[in-house]
Parts: C-alpha cells; sequence; structure tokens
C-alpha cells in the first residue's frame, strides 16, 4: 500500500501518541485487560487513517469528451443550479461526498489551463448541507478545455476536514487524472457541468477518482 506524501508525517505522528498512550497504560495498569483494549483501540484507529491517507494506483483513460470524477467517493447531488463565480450561467452540479474511508486524492476531471482559482475561507458544516458549497471552506477551480468551455469545481471542507491542499494555480496546465489536491479528512466535491452534458452517473453511485466518467461533453 503506497501512502500519499501528505499522510506521511501525520501517521509518523500518531504513532508515536500510540506508542505514549500505551506506554502509559503498561506503566499504570501492567499487562493486564486495560493494556490489552488500550492496544486493539489504538490500532484500529491507525489502521482507519492509514486507509485514508492511502494512494492506490489509477488506470486513467484520458478523453476529451470524459468529465471525470475529481475525488473517491459517492454521488450524493445531481441538479440544476445558477454558478455566478467568474462565470454566470446555469449548470448542472455533480456532488461527490467523501467519507473518513475513501481516498482523499483530488484529481483533474479534464486537461486544460487553470482559467481561474480562489480560495474562500469558510464555515465546517456537514458536507452534505446545501449551504456547504456557498459557506464553507472552499477552493473554486475553473478549468478551461481546448474547445472553450469553462468547467468549474470546488472543494468544500466538511465537519472534520480542517484543510484543503492544492498544488496547481492559475494559468498553469494541467492533465486529465493527474492530482491537483488533498482535503485532509471528510468532505465533498461539486463540479458544474454544461447543461447539455450527458450525464452518466446517478446519485448513490459510488465513483472513483480518475476513472469513473460523470459526463460527455458535447465538442
Amino acid at each position: 500500500m503506497i501512502i500519499h506524501k501528505e499522510g506521511r508525517l501525520f501517521l509518523l505522528y500518531f504513532l508515536l501518541l500510540i506508542v505514549g498512550i500505551n506506554s502509559g497504560l503498561y506503566h499504570l495498569y501492567g499487562s493486564g485487560i486495560s493494556l490489552y483494549l488500550g492496544i486493539i483501540v489504538t490500532s484500529a484507529l491507525f489502521l482507519i487513517i492509514i486507509q485514508f491517507f492511502r494512494s492506490p494506483s489509477v488506470d486513467i483513460q484520458s478523453n476529451e469528451q470524459h468529465i471525470l470524477s475529481p475525488a473517491d467517493g459517492k454521488v450524493v447531488v445531481i441538479e440544476k443550479v445558477h454558478f455566478d463565480e467568474l462565470i454566470d450561467e446555469d449548470r448542472i452540479q455533480i456532488s461527490i461526498f467523501m467519507s473518513l474511508f475513501n481516498v482523499h486524492v483530488n484529481r483533474n476531471p479534464v486537461s486544460g489551463i487553470v482559467k481561474y482559482f480562489r480560495y474562500h475561507a469558510g464555515r465546517y458544516m456537514v458536507a452534505w448541507h446545501p449551504k456547504s458549497s456557498d459557506e464553507n471552506e472552499r477552493t473554486t477551480v475553473i478549468y478551461e478545455l481546448a474547445n472553450g468551455l469553462l468547467l468549474p469545481v470546488r472543494q468544500i471542507a466538511g465537519t472534520m476536514a480542517r484543510r484543503i491542499i492544492f498544488y496547481i494555480r492559475e494559468r498553469s496546465k494541467v492533465v486529465q487524472g493527474d492530482e491537483f489536491g488533498f482535503i485532509k479528512f471528510g468532505s465533498r466535491l461539486d463540479i458544474m457541468v454544461p447543461l447539455d452534458a450527458d450525464i452518466i452517473v446517478n446519485i448513490g453511485d459510488k465513483v472513483t477518482a480518475g476513472e469513473t466518467v460523470l459526463a460527455e461533453i458535447n465538442l
């Protein structure tokens, strides 16, 4: 299993904390049931966090007509919305919720140029709350495709997510499927696809970053 670079130092500190906790239990209670329970609980927590920070290989099939999922998770919203950041038009919003058990690597859904990027400080409501798209801590990335289409994507922090990480800048060229960011612990991504796009997924579908096709666009 490959551990993502964003989790290596965190896991080292957490491992040292586990050793400290269990050493303290040993000195207080000896090798009794308290120590065994402590080892079981802390080991389970460590395994859960390792799962969160894993970075599996992805088989990316690049296609300029495909909008790939930027995140692992579950499709929780497919609805028509009005998007008014840089562009001012109606779009179909596809929202993907990432639980603690999902890989949290974020990948470019398309190839192109980063036309626009903004970080917005905000609240930490649960990621599936309807107002989280506009009120939570978030970033907005707008990709410009070769045909001139603008595709907005938002990283949205949730109740437990307290740090959004991004690797891209305005005017940089990006490749479909490459990493563009990471959100530490449960969170959500919104993708604003054109109204005439063919939506491939349904609410409740599980998706994989860089692999699952969310929609097809007409070139």
